[in-house]
């Protein structure tokens, strides 16, 4: 069973915030320290946690207290908050917090993501201020914090084993925050910039501070794979994170865990007929957004594709796929193209550039209709088959079905039988409902 979680965000959402809510949630605040050891920072900060109200509503708040390298004593004097990205003085660059993350031999989800998050944020901070996302300076306070946060949150997820994360529509603040350049409207522009790639939805709460930090919007465009209302899950957990400001309403973000909802199971034998609709609701389609990345390739080995492939999916690709193409001078060539969420655009590009020759790639934003898409489990006489069922709505009518092809396989090995043979019994008693659906609303 796959296990969800969804940041709810009443009043934004900051790292430190993050790490409140999964330590609220359960994750060890010990085991978070004893994996960010690992990163090479030379005992440049303490992470703690304290039991704090926010409206009389007890949370968690995660402080990072900096220890200057020198003296090795506590730096009280900075406010773990709402300034991360703000300043763009001497400090760490892109290729160091990189390589810092990577020397860290952290478990291999927390180091990709953690990656694809810093990449999401420079590539933001870079589009600001016109430069390459490898030329943006990460103020050397925000910088640690920053790592911290992102770091710790990928960790406090992979410890929960969460398998997808889910995200509210975010509040846009208000007001004016100081920077190093001076006044900033809020949203920062970094802010802003992770908001629109991502297509995040956002509305007005009436509270005038920032509410969403640049390490926050880099987090939650980065890993949530869609914005909106929660998903349909069995609620197991609530974490609490408090934010560090007090607001007209409690600062806290609530982190939900949960487990997907049990897929619906149909009879080997269709003589058990479900209640169903007797007339079947179809609507439009669902909309939403989807990054198109593509680069051609003419000096590529072909053995480099299949690999290619995975590093992609592993990114946060949907779709990946290839087309031969002749380019310039006749030569034969390979278009590459991947269709992947906004927030995973910034991963998949880096993948591109890493695994491949290619010196450019493109990318746009399109909009797609999707089906509501659902497993559902089907006993055939070879065992139990996981099929995907796709729906205009949850609940509405069934317009297509799909064996999955990783257990047909797995049973005709079993029952030494020819794949198709499993797979074909799946799909007619996947039919065998439809039809008796049918024949229940001709009857009503």
């Amino acid at each position: 069973m796959k296990t969800l979680a969804y940041l709810d965000c009443p009043t934004g959402i900051a790292g430190d915030m993050c790490l409140g809510a999964l330590v609220n949630a359960g994750v060890p605040l010990d085991y978070l320290v004893e994996q960010l050891e690992r990163l090479p920072l030379h005992g440049e900060f303490k992470l703690w946690a304290e039991r704090v109200e926010r409206q009389q509503q007890v949370a968690t708040q995660l402080h990072v207290d900096l220890l200057p390298p020198e003296t090795g004593e506590h730096s009280r004097g900075h406010s773990h908050g709402h300034s991360h990205g703000h300043s763009h003085s001497q400090g760490r660059q892109l290729p160091q917090i990189e390589a810092l993350i990577q020397a860290a031999e952290l478990p291999e989800p927390v180091t990709a993501q953690s990656l694809a998050i810093f990449q999401q944020l420079a590539q933001a901070e870079a589009a600001v201020h016109g430069i390459a996302p490898e030329q943006v300076h990460f103020h050397e306070v925000g910088a640690v914090d920053a790592i911290v946060d992102i770091v710790g949150t990928c960790l406090g997820l992979d410890w929960l084993q969460v398998d997808t994360l889910y995200c509210s529509a975010l509040p846009t603040g208000g007001g004016l925050v100081r920077a190093a350049h001076g006044l900033l409207p809020v949203p920062a522009p970094a802010v802003l910039r992770l908001l629109t790639m991502a297509q995040v939805p956002v509305y007005s709460n009436g509270i005038e501070k920032e509410l969403v930090t640049p390490t926050g919007a880099a987090i939650a465009t980065a890993l949530a794979t869609q914005f909106g209302p929660p998903p349909p899950m069995t609620l197991q957990k609530v974490g609490l994170g408090a934010g560090g400001h007090d607001l007209p309403i409690p600062n806290i973000l609530r982190l939900w865990v949960g487990a997907a909802s049990e897929p619906e199971r149909f009879p080997a034998s269709p003589t058990e007929h479900q209640h169903v609709d007797a007339k079947p609701s179809i609507s439009a389609a669902q909309t939403e957004a989807i990054s198109q990345l593509e680069t051609q390739l003419d000096d590529f080995s072909p053995q480099g594709i299949g690999y290619l492939y995975d590093q992609l999916f592993a990114a946060g690709a949907v779709d990946v796929f290839t087309q031969p193409v002749s380019m310039k001078k006749c030569r034969p060539g390979t278009l590459v193209t991947v269709l992947c969420p906004p927030q995973a655009a910034a991963a998949c590009t880096a993948v591109l550039f890493r695994e491949t020759t290619t010196l450019g790639v493109r990318s746009t934003v399109q909009q797609r209709q999707v089906l509501q898409r659902q497993w559902a489990a089907i006993a055939t006489p070879y065992g139990e088959v996981q099929v995907k069922i796709a729906r205009y709505q949850a609940g509405g009518e069934i317009l297509n079905l799909q064996p999955e092809y990783e257990d047909c396989a797995r049973l005709a090995q079993i029952h030494g039988v020819p794949w198709k043979q499993v797979h074909q019994a799946a799909l007619a008693l996947g039919s065998d409902q439809l039809i008796h659906r049918a024949a229940i609303r001709a009857s009503e």
